[in-house]
């Protein structure tokens, strides 16, 4: 997310209890006090709000920004600090360990960029310049603007087209353009109106056979805890060269700030099992019941990409969700593009930088692996506030 602003903010009272920021004129690491500004700033930024701010907003920015167990000031958000000491632009970031060629880096997820302002239009700029690709390890974007993009290009850093794209894939259609409008037509995606389309989806359903989709032989889907989705998807990443690491407390915190965007329903896992008992695939989705499910992360061992989609789709068809949709990953697009009922469509451009030959040229030949646990797709900030 990335929004130039025009300036109608105030300084904001000190969060109690947090440390003080340096009252210069500059650059720096977002602190706890800065919080309320902040919220003020993403709130006229993306909501179109002046002074109001959503109840529980600064708690989720403290929570998802301050939470990680990478997080330190040097590895975190940053903000511009005017001349009048108020926070003019920020960057709103959550560092990440990645594995490159088995050597660990913290990676930076940029989620937000704003400005505020003259003095925030050039806080942005110094901003900018601290992402440039001499100054990063590894800093990333999946949902920039065309604008961005550009910048990012034009830092030294590439721009990676399949995943950019999501995949959706419509069980129940006439549910699932009911869905889709209830952005603009909030009583398109009642319960009522679900309920009747879900009857004429029924009668498609015989008419068109092909909108079921067929179940990988001798395989089946089994229902995973955390442990067992994070033993089994860590064992499934190593086949990428550059790949989130993954430590237990990372996971277990990832899925725990994941779990709080309620919007897009409950966060479950799910393992696909070959029929001589091993385990070939495993996935991680939102789900709202007779809705959508929003798969963050598919992984499979090499060889299974065909089984372990053709379950998943089967399976999720089977729990009744009207479609589900999913970030595109470069080792999965052939088996994906095999499903009927199936489009893609332009969700942000994903950007990334870094000051390493090595990991640009692994990601441009597609030997990288991000996935949706590290990535916007869970952020409240897409969908709450």
């Amino acid at each position: 997310m990335d929004a130039d602003l025009q300036r109608d903010l105030s300084p904001s009272p000190a969060t109690i209890g947090a440390e003080s920021p340096p009252r210069t004129c500059g650059v720096r690491p977002m602190t706890k006090r800065d919080i309320p500004t902040v919220a003020r700033l993403f709130s006229k930024a993306f909501r179109d709000r002046k002074g109001e701010v959503a109840p529980d907003l600064e708690g989720y920015l403290e929570t998802v920004f301050f939470g990680s167990p990478h997080y330190r000031p040097e590895h975190g958000s940053i903000v511009y600090e005017g001349g009048s000491g108020d926070v003019a632009s920020a960057i709103l970031a959550v560092p990440m360990e990645f594995t490159v060629h088995g050597r660990p880096i913290i990676a930076k997820l940029l989620c937000a960029f704003m400005a505020d302002g003259k003095d925030g239009a050039a806080g942005a700029a110094r901003l900018a310049r601290q992402m440039r690709a001499t100054r990063q390890d590894l800093c990333f974007s999946d949902n920039s603007s065309p604008v961005s993009a550009d910048h990012w290009v034009a830092g030294g850093g590439a721009v990676l087209p399949i995943q950019s794209l999501e995949w959706q894939r419509s069980f129940r259609p006439l549910a699932a353009g009911a869905i889709a409008c209830g952005r603009y037509l909030p009583l398109s995606h009642s319960r009522g109106v679900l309920g009747l389309l879900g009857w004429f989806d029924g009668l498609l359903r015989r008419q068109r056979p092909s909108l079921v989709p067929v179940a990988a032989a001798g395989c089946r889907t089994n229902r995973a805890s955390p442990e067992e989705f994070f033993r089994c998807a860590g064992a499934m990443m190593e086949r990428f060269p550059i790949r989130p690491t993954w430590s237990k407390p990372e996971f277990d915190w990832l899925v725990s700030v994941a779990s709080l965007n309620q919007s897009l329903g409950s966060l479950q896992y799910r393992t696909v099992i070959a029929e001589d008992g091993s385990v070939i695939g495993a996935f991680l989705f939102f789900g709202r019941k007779g809705r959508e499910a929003t798969v963050l992360n598919v992984l499979c061992a090499a060889g299974h990409e065909f089984d372990v989609t053709g379950q998943m789709f089967s399976h999720l068809d089977r729990e009744g969700y009207a479609q589900a949709s999913g970030i595109a990953q470069p080792f999965l697009m052939n088996a994906i593009s095999r499903q009927r009922w199936l489009s893609f469509k332009h969700r942000g451009y994903f950007c990334m930088v870094t000051r390493h030959a090595e990991i640009k040229d692994a990601a441009l030949r597609n030997e990288i692996y991000i996935g949706g646990l590290a990535s916007e797709s869970w952020s409240r900030l897409l969908t709450d506030f």
